[in-house]
């Protein structure tokens, strides 16, 4: 057994190391990631990519998943060596910056670099699925730069909340993105538009198609996000229409339960639950053409 060991530690000490080191570096920020997403202490468009509490262990168990096959692939030697070893030179500039963005960043560069460098396109290839999700699941100024874009949809969920209570009697005047309830003001703000939540519902509906091995039907593959899309904006609408009969009617504990406490993650998780049930109902009637799950 001890031989054994010894010829272990031999032939992978590189990786050992490899692994170590890449560990001691970025330990610390992944744990000031998951703080921030489970306490909610994170920045508001940092919060987005919380999506990445489920899906970085995911991409960590598909790595896992493919070790012997990454294993079984050759040492690159080629100019792909050469495009890793400049992707590494960019993440280490990126991580000594010490500005929050780059170091986010530098993360599934280095990882990206790391691929490259030991086995050139093939390893890239093989996991490619591995580094879309920790690539997603980084927090970046995405949101921030999408927030002045989303008048239109904040209109359009406004006008259909006032809509919808308008039909269960309730007086309700619709203005652009606010609506009056009983004289009380509610507002459809840039981050109540909805995009966090269809932020997760993509990541999570990739999630799904990889998990029920539906990635390699492109009918499926759209016709599932379409159909993630229609839920997440959906879920969006009634949770709006709900907060703004809350505020509203004075209901100032429950508005606050589904806007900011673990009612909202709840209903999120609800959300997240329908995109399950319909990639079930859609493999059965994809069955005869779909790949076998």
């Amino acid at each position: 057994m001890q031989i054994r060991r010894l010829s272990f530690l031999d032939r992978y000490w590189s990786d050992i190391v490899l692994l170590g080191l890449i560990a001691a570096l970025y330990a610390p920020l992944l744990v000031h990631w998951y703080d921030g997403w489970i306490r909610k202490s994170i920045s508001t468009e940092h919060e987005y990519f919380s999506h990445g509490v489920i899906g970085l262990p995911f991409a960590a168990n598909i790595a896992w998943y493919n070790r012997k096959r990454w294993i079984r692939l050759a040492d690159e030697v080629g100019s792909a060596r050469l495009v890793g070893l400049g992707l590494l030179l960019v993440a280490g500039l990126f991580y000594l910056s010490g500005l929050p963005e780059p170091v986010n960043l530098s993360f599934p560069i280095l990882l990206t670099g790391v691929c490259l460098w030991l086995k050139g396109v093939s390893g890239l290839r093989l996991q490619a699925f591995a580094l879309l999700l920790v690539f997603l699941a980084t927090p970046n100024e995405i949101p921030y730069l999408l927030a002045p874009y989303t008048m239109p949809l904040q209109s359009f969920i406004a006008g259909t909340a006032g809509f919808i209570l308008n039909q269960f009697g309730m007086a309700v005047r619709v203005e652009n993105i606010y609506l009056f309830v009983n004289n009380r003001l509610v507002e459809v703000a840039p981050y109540c538009a909805g995009l966090k939540m269809l932020f997760t519902s993509l990541y999570v509906g990739l999630m799904l198609l990889y998990w029920t091995n539906n990635l390699r039907s492109r009918s499926f593959c759209i016709t599932f996000m379409i159909g993630t899309v229609l839920i997440s904006v959906t879920a969006n609408i009634i949770r709006n229409t709900l907060l703004t009969f809350f505020h509203g009617t004075g209901q100032e504990s429950a508005f606050h339960f589904l806007h900011d406490g673990w009612g909202g993650d709840v209903y999120s998780a609800a959300m997240l639950g329908l995109l399950i049930v319909l990639s079930n109902q859609m493999e059965k009637f994809f069955a005869p053409s779909s790949p076998e799950s």
